[in-house]
């Protein structure tokens, strides 16, 4: 049933789908930035970090406006333009005197960012509300399966010749490029949607709001799997290599099963499976806080990662579902925003947690996660009540 339903999906966006596991795949120029600035650049450590950081300030602009370009453009011509961009900053970095580094990585992750939510817009705009989810996940499970070759990939390409990294990356981000020019049927732009204003919009909807910010809640305390688990690990005695290979057990088990466990739910209120995500993060994260040793974040990963797996697909698809007719990029952008707030907010509030109270980081990432599936609940709860008899709430993606 499973492989049955991915046969019925339209060609182009299969044919998308294959265009991202190849650009994820060739993904590597920016995992190694900061080795590369320092190596063959020369630059210094905190040189390296502030070209790192207007990497993460550009990445953050993009997605956040990003999808203003796709409701104004067409999601199909700004998500080309985002590819094709981020191409151009992958051959300018190894060619552009030392002093333009920092402002060709801002670009590169304003470029990058923007291409994010056009993508998560173009699936989602693809499918019937009831596929959303899967499709999402799918897209999710494409690239995924390509991370987990592109790093090593990298490494070795850059102990032969760092300049190569950049080039492969822009190489994969054209392929996908061609790929959407070629396949992805040309709609029309949005009409008098585009010209309401986006927060007017969306202050009247308060289930998406209070969404966005258990997002960015959630993102906080599950980045703290890359923030501080290395910390907890290495304090407890076990090797780097082993946290290596947690992360990529967890990439295995995305690729294997988000997509199938999306088709398995796709009936269910999608409110509620986004809060179990939540709560299976919370899980995982009181299992480290109790039993930090290998075999412990082994469990901690597997369950994390299954909450991952709930709230990452579902949420998106909701977003968009609840998204205004031609507003549905600017909604992703925003919810691709608060979806990588954690790249930021997890290393600084992890990281000082760590160093003062080491023993009440996993305590309170866990119960922030389990606050946010009840705040969760409590709000669809409360909106349904609010309803006048006889009216009917707007379905989203089941919920």
């Amino acid at each position: 049933m499973y492989w049955r339903r991915i046969a019925e999906l339209p060609a182009w966006l299969k044919a998308v789908m294959v265009g991202q596991l190849v650009s994820a795949a060739g993904a590597l120029a920016w995992i190694y930035l900061t080795l590369y600035l320092v190596e063959d650049r020369g630059m210094s450590a905190q040189e390296a970090g502030f070209a790192a950081a207007a990497y993460g300030v550009g990445l953050l602009g993009g997605n956040l406006g990003g999808g203003w370009f796709g409701d104004r453009f067409g999601l199909r011509r700004a998500a080309v333009g985002s590819q094709l961009a981020w191409s151009v900053c992958c051959l300018a970095m190894p060619v552009v005197p030392g002093g333009l580094l920092i402002a060709v990585g801002m670009l590169a992750g304003l470029f990058g960012g923007a291409g994010r939510p056009n993508m998560s817009a173009l699936v989602a705009t693809a499918l019937p509300a009831e596929r959303r989810r899967e499709g999402i996940a799918l897209s999710r499970t494409a690239s995924n399966a390509g991370f987990t070759i592109g790093p090593p990939l990298g490494g070795l390409l850059a102990a032969y010749n760092f300049s190569l990294v950049f080039v492969i990356d822009a190489a994969t981000s054209l392929v996908l490029a061609a790929v959407i020019w070629r396949s992805v049927p040309q709609a029309s732009r949005a009409g008098s949607a585009v010209a309401r204003g986006l927060w007017r919009v969306l202050l009247r909807d308060r289930q998406v709001l209070v969404l966005l910010v258990s997002i960015v809640a959630i993102d906080t305390v599950y980045r703290q799997l890359f923030a501080t688990m290395p910390l907890l690990l290495r304090d407890a005695g076990t090797p780097a290599v082993a946290y290596g290979l947690l992360i990529g057990l967890s990439s295995a088990v995305i690729v294997c099963c988000e997509a199938p466990l999306a088709v398995r739910l796709r009936e269910h209120r999608s409110t509620r499976v986004i809060a179990v995500g939540f709560a299976l993060v919370g899980l995982g994260l009181a299992v480290l806080g109790v039993w930090p040793a290998l075999v412990g974040a082994t469990v901690a990963m597997v369950v994390i990662t299954a909450g991952e797996m709930l709230y990452k697909p579902t949420a998106t698809a909701h977003v968009a579902d609840a998204a205004p007719e031609g507003m549905v990029g600017r909604y992703s952008s925003l919810y691709a925003a608060a979806s990588i707030s954690g790249m930021f907010l997890a290393p600084a509030l992890g990281g000082a947690a760590y160093q003062h109270a080491p023993d009440l980081l996993s305590p309170v990432a866990a119960a922030i996660a389990f606050g946010a599936a009840v705040v969760l609940l409590l709000t669809r709860a409360a909106a349904r009540d609010a309803l006048p008899i006889g009216s009917t709430a707007r379905q989203s993606s089941g919920s």
